[in-house]
């Protein structure tokens, strides 16, 4: 998908707790509807999620920004920012 990183790369690594974790960061853009609430592409949302947890990544923390578009077709935007977990295997 064209958002979407290249989610084979290999994450970054955190030994600050004496474990070893493997981390993943991904953003998705979800999209609006121009007329009333909710999201048009939640399913990509959750696919991301489901194909993480696939490679053994669990969600570890999500955070959102909005903004709003003036656009001809309006509708805000809302940048998801998702950072997965695994613990490293030794």
């Amino acid at each position: 998908m064209g958002i979407l990183n290249d989610l084979n790369e290999k994450g970054s690594f955190s030994y600050a707790s004496g474990l070893d974790f493997e981390y993943v960061v991904l953003q998705v853009t979800l999209k609006e509807k121009l007329i009333g609430t909710g999201s048009k592409n939640l399913t990509e949302l959750e696919k991301v999620i489901n194909d993480q947890a696939k490679k053994g990544y669990r969600l570890h923390t999500i955070s959102t920004a909005s903004a709003g578009s003036s656009g001809l077709m309006g509708g805000d935007r809302i940048q998801a920012t998702m950072v997965f977990e695994k613990a490293k295997e030794k």
